[in-house]
Order: C-alpha cells, then structure tokens, then sequence
C-alpha cells in the first residue's frame, strides 16, 4: 500500500511524494487523514527552516494536527474500522523521571509528529493515510465536523494554557495576538465565563474572527494603540492576560495593562525578547508559562463534540493536499488567514 505525504526538503521547497505503508501491527491503526491543520511551526519550517535552535536537518513530512477515520486495526485494538478519530501527535514515553511525576507534556523522550528537534525528525500527519499507535486516536462523534475535529490539538493548546490561567469565571481577560490560538484562547476564555475579553492584534482580518469567537472588544493597536494604553490607568485593569504573539512591544502592554497580582500566561514562543522587569516586580505579577497539553487533548474532543466551542470561524482556506504549496502561502498571510487546513483523498 504506499500514501501521499507532504515533505518538505528545504525552505520553500515543499513536495507531494508517494511513501510505502506498512499494515497497522498490535496496538496500532490505520487512519484516512480527511483534513489538516498548518501550525504557525509549520510555517517556520516552511519559511525559515525551523525555529530558534530547531532545524530541519532532512526531509520531513509535516504537520501535527489532523483528523480522520480509522479503516484497519491491528491486534488488541478496540477501535472500530469507520471510526471518526481525531489524531492526537503527542506521544510521551511513560518512563521518563517527567511522566513518573505526572508532567508528561516534559517527557524527555518525547514522540511529536512534525517535529525537527530530534535526529531523526519525527514525521507528521500531512498525508492521506498513516499507521499510528491507536492508544492516539480519539473517537469523534458524527457531530462534529472532520474538519473541526482537526483544530482539536491547537484548542487542546489552549486549554492547558486556560488550566494554567486558573478559574476565569468573572475576570477580565486581555488576549494579545489573534492568530489561531489568540481566536481559540479567547474562545476557551468565553466558554470558561470571562466577564470581558479584549483582543488585541494589528490586523482587522483576524480581530473579526476574535469577535466571533468570544470577545468583547478588539483593539487594532497598529491603527490605535491609546485604546489599549487606557487599560494601564491606574496600575491596570485585567486579571488574566494570555500572551499569543511573543512580539516585545505586545508583552510590554500586557504586563502594563494588568492588574496588581494579575497574571500573565504567556502562550507565544520566540527569542531573547526584553522584559519590563520593574513592572513584573513592582504589580507583583505571575508570569506562568503553557507547553503544549496532556489530558486537554481529550477534553478539547469534548468541547468539540459537545457544541462549548465552535471552531469553525477559525478556518478561513482548504485546500487539496495537491495544492500544499499554496496552502502555505495563504497560510502566511496574516491579512487574510488565520486556520488554514489541508483536505485528503477519501
């Protein structure tokens, strides 16, 4: 049996090939990919050929948030062939010092499909068919969309970074950036009872999706910043800030417009960046860092398959897997995209 698979081989240079498939063996299953997500990591690879000290060192297939249908099992597997899986590529050892204290998200051997940062890579779900360890595939039910079931890990993303948060229920909430996980954090926020949400971001494209997804207020700083600057008044405003962006000038104004003893999740990952320390020190503020998700993968499912969170807003652009390249494209274009999915032969 061979698949189509999405490899990238160097930056810009993204190739739809033909690879063998093996038969799913004990404990795994053979799932039909119906659609795919492009991750701003993706976009890394694609354009600079990783990021910050992780970089495609051979070809790889990308992507690591997928969703489809399971059409063959192997032994001692309890999942039915036709059933609707969203494809979790986080795969912790178990063993490490890390998963023995329960902090699998920090296992030291780490398994996550997409990812450079070993040698060899660890290839993605940009493919119509793959073999997986069934023990990764979440059932879905036929309410929701493959589509929706595909946005499952970057919502599991900010669910973690929501757990982090602590309770929402009544707080004020700022959300800068509004990128994919800025629209899904505001949603995780909403569907926790924030009493306000404002968004903040430089494009309208993306604040409009933020509207739809749960917030209150969007402020594009790039046209009026004093909007923002307003929030600072008197020590600040918000209880929680989700950091989305990782741009100094956004954390600069998070950190402003927080509230004495707010607390700021910073969801965002980039280089050395400047940090107004005397801020963070003088307000008292907890700076917590979110990686990832580990039991939120199964809850994002829920709130999927429940109707607590729609994530159709987010997807702005499908296209066939034949079409990757252009996929890319529009992905990273912030003007007019913000999800952009991948759809597969049947």
């Amino acid at each position: 049996m061979n698949t189509r698979v999405c490899r990238l081989h160097a930056p810009g240079d993204i190739r739809i090939e033909t690879d063998a498939l093996n038969d799913p063996g004990p404990g795994e299953a053979l799932v039909a990919i119906g659609a795919a997500g492009i991750c701003g990591s993706d976009l890394h690879y694609y354009h600079d050929g990783g990021f910050g000290p992780i970089r495609v060192r051979q070809p790889i297939i990308l992507g690591h948030e997928a969703a489809g249908t399971v059409i063959a099992v192997g032994e001692g597997v309890t999942l039915s062939p036709g059933t609707r899986v969203a494809v979790n590529p986080s795969e912790p050892c178990g063993t490490c010092k890390f998963c023995a204290e329960g902090l699998p998200v920090h296992c030291l051997n780490m398994k996550f499909r997409g990812s450079a940062m070993y040698m060899p890579h660890i290839h993605g779900l940009f493919r119509d068919r793959i073999v997986v360890n069934a023990a990764q595939c979440v059932p879905v039910s036929d309410r929701t969309a493959i589509a929706a079931a595909a946005c499952a890990e970057p919502l599991a993303v900010c669910l973690h970074a929501r757990a982090l948060a602590g309770d929402l229920k009544g707080k004020r909430v700022l959300v800068t950036g509004a990128g994919p996980i800025g629209a899904l954090c505001t949603a995780a926020a909403a569907e926790a009872g924030a009493a306000e949400i404002v968004v903040t971001d430089l494009q309208d494209f993306t604040l409009d999706i933020a509207r739809r997804m749960g917030a209150t207020r969007t402020i594009n700083v790039a046209k009026d910043a004093a909007a923002l600057d307003a929030y600072g008044a008197e020590k600040g405003h918000f209880d929680v800030a989700f950091e989305c962006s990782a741009a100094a000038p956004a954390i600069q104004s998070a950190i402003t417009a927080l509230r004495p003893q707010g607390k700021l999740v910073q969801v965002g990952v980039g280089g050395a960046t400047p940090v107004p320390l005397n801020l963070v020190v003088s307000k008292e503020i907890a700076w917590q860092g979110t990686h990832r998700f580990a039991g939120e993968f199964e809850e994002a499912v829920r709130a999927l398959d429940e109707g607590r969170i729609d994530v159709a807003p987010i997807i702005t652009d499908t296209f066939p897997l034949e079409d990757a390249k252009r996929a890319f494209d529009t992905a990273g274009n912030r003007s007019a995209a913000v999800k952009v999915h991948l759809s597969f032969a049947d």
